[in-house]
């Protein structure tokens, strides 16, 4: 069974973590309504996605209740 020889220092493990860093999620915004929208997902207010609609929106009708 492997066991390693000597203690890994503090500098040698934070060498191999250093790529190990929790990047932030990129936001985009969409291009017909603004609202904050994943990369490569359809807007889920509007429902637009690349140039097209991708989506049927349907809008609620409040003032009719």
């Amino acid at each position: 069974m492997a066991v390693p020889k000597r203690r890994t220092s503090r500098s040698r493990k934070g060498t191999r973590r250093s790529h190990h860093a929790v990047v932030p999620v990129q936001i985009q915004y969409c291009a017909r309504c603004n609202e904050p929208v994943m990369p490569h997902r359809v807007c889920s207010n509007c429902g637009f996605y690349q140039g097209r609609d991708a989506l049927p929106v349907e809008e609620d009708d409040k003032q009719g209740k």
